[in-house]
């Protein structure tokens, strides 16, 4: 049997998109004389579609959808995902669903039985659990089909509670029960630059345990900053991985199912390396966030900075550098090559610049406040109003000429509070605010791999908000070195204090970062959406209380 495995790229809620890129593989997919289309995890939807599922208008154009679909659904079989109403009288109103569709009708509806409910999901909130478990005879083929999270029942639970299962229910082996020939699984499964390590894990220890071939159908595409990479692929029965689809883009590969369980020796390109699988992951990130909202242009503030320079060239990449404009907005305290070196990559990258300093507007507002400061001596509040002088600017040209603004804070400033709300924390996206500095540096590396883009200085001179006279961010922070590594065993591994004093790190330097990041949750609160490419990121993944006692 032929199989067709699309991976595509869909927008929530947009069903007649969706629904014509659907029929439009389908069609093409027979001509190519496959006998069955696999589609991801909720495509006519869109995943994740949160409370759009609680309104009966948006179900009600999701099954007119799948009508249509099925009217083309003649010489092929389909599997395609769908959220379908619960007709019990008990549980959830939904079931997060696979249709499979033969001969212009639902001849099965197969629904997920394992339903998230940490970090950035939360399926239970929506669906129903699958209690029944039932292959699919088709074409003299016995097909156990998935969807998702099904295949994760060995997933360790992501705490330290002892634990070492998140699931009671293995939705594999009940169906592995009824001797079926290979499993399909469809998924929505986002990005995480350590991520498709452990997915080939899951997907290889569920081909060997069950002596079965996986074939395994992931969405591509952004949805607000959630990130999905596609990376769909194939295992044989031995736990080998036979086809793998790229990265980051939409692509429909065909196999034949008769050489599954035979020896492969298929030559499978590499996995790109982890820093180019987060500068692809950001660039499509914020191509997808434009496109997906109607915008085409983009401003942000250029700084001389590593930061700045980075979010401008990703920006660049996704957007084109006719659509990018950048303010240089220097005050007193700016040193000269912070100007040069951001009009040096202006000028490289194409990107039209203005400079406007901010001195006498600074002076300005200073003249104002005098009365009401008085004699007071200056403090971070100056710091803070050259910040949001900035911000203002930079707003007044996104109202202006309807670009907008990109946020260029990265992981390490958003987690310890550096950064003044309302200044340069403001922003529609946030490109850096899931990647630690230092992996800042190494995304700069990699963009200059071939050739200089980012100017050298820009990489090699001490950072710094340049917001006082020979101010260094290291004046207010640990090395970032050290302070990146405290960050994640916190944020990602969610180790205590004294675990990570116990892996050798300076006790006081480990107490003063946990509290600079748990007393400025209020400000990541307010912060924008950021792309999200680790296992833990600031926002809807990371629910933390605003008022708490945390130690």
């Amino acid at each position: 049997m032929k199989i067709a495995l699309a991976q595509l790229n869909y927008t929530i809620g947009a069903f007649a998109a969706n629904t014509e890129k659907i029929i439009s593989t389908i069609k093409n997919a027979r001509s190519e004389g496959a006998d069955l289309v696999v589609f991801s995890e909720l495509a006519v939807c869109g995943y994740p579609p949160l409370d759009l599922l609680e309104q009966k208008d948006f179900i009600d154009r999701s099954n007119q959808s799948i009508c249509e679909i099925l009217s083309h659904v003649k010489g092929i079989a389909v599997i395609l995902g769908a959220p379908i109403v619960n007709e019990g009288l008990k549980g959830k109103n939904l079931f997060n669903s696979a249709l499979f569709l033969n001969n212009g009708s639902i001849e099965r509806i197969v629904n997920k039985t394992l339903l998230p409910t940490y970090d950035i999901f939360d399926e239970y909130r929506y669906f129903q659990p699958n209690e029944n478990f039932e292959v699919i005879n088709f074409k003299s083929n016995r097909i156990a089909l998935t969807i998702c999270e099904d295949l994760w029942y060995k997933q360790p639970l992501l705490t330290n509670f002892g634990k070492n299962k998140l699931y009671i229910v293995n939705p594999v082996k009940e169906l592995a029960n009824q001797d079926p020939d290979f499993i399909i699984n469809i998924a929505a499964s986002p990005f995480a630059y350590n991520h498709d390590k452990v997915k080939s894990e899951i997907l290889s220890y569920n081909a060997i345990k069950f002596n079965l071939p996986v074939l395994y159908v992931n969405q591509v595409g952004a949805h607000t900053e959630l990130i999905f990479d596609g990376a769909s692929r194939v295992v044989d029965n031995n736990g080998k991985t036979v086809l793998r689809m790229p990265s980051f883009k939409e692509f429909v590969s065909y196999i034949e199912t008769d050489g599954l369980k035979k020896e492969n020796k298929i030559q499978i390109p590499p996995v790109p390396e982890e820093i180019e699988q987060i500068h692809d992951a950001l660039v499509l990130g914020i191509s997808d966030y434009f496109s997906k909202m109607g915008f085409k242009q983009a401003v942000l503030g250029l700084s001389g900075g590593i930061d700045s320079a980075v979010v401008l060239v990703l920006t660049c990449r996704a957007l084109g550098p006719e659509n990018v404009r950048v303010l240089l907005l220097p005050s007193q305290f700016s040193s000269a090559h912070s100007i040069t070196d951001a009009s040096a990559l202006a000028n490289t990258l194409g990107v039209k610049y203005d400079i406007i300093p901010i001195k006498e507007i600074f002076t300005q507002y200073l003249t104002g406040l005098q009365p009401a400061f008085g004699s007071l001596p200056s403090d971070v509040t100056e710091e803070n109003i050259q910040a949001r002088i900035r911000g203002t600017l930079l707003m007044a040209i996104s109202n202006k000429f309807g670009n907008l603004l990109m946020n260029t804070s990265n992981k390490s400033e958003a987690a310890v509070g550096y950064g003044t709300l309302y200044g340069d924390m403001a922003g529609s996206i946030s490109v850096l605010g899931d990647v630690y500095k230092t992996d800042v540096y190494r995304l700069a590396s990699y963009i200059n791999r071939d050739t200089e883009i980012i100017p050298k200085n820009t990489i090699t001179k001490p950072p710094s908000a340049e917001l006082r006279p020979d101010q260094k961010d290291s004046d207010s922070l640990p090395d970032y070195a050290i302070l990146d590594k405290i960050l994640f065993n916190y944020i990602e591994l969610r180790k205590s204090e004294n675990e990570i004093i116990a892996e050798g790190f300076d006790e006081k330097t480990v107490r003063r970062v946990f509290h600079l990041v748990n007393m400025n949750e209020y400000k990541r609160f307010q912060t924008p959406p950021i792309l999200r490419v680790s296992s833990k990121a600031f926002g809807f993944g990371r629910r933390m209380p605003l008022v708490a006692k945390y130690n």
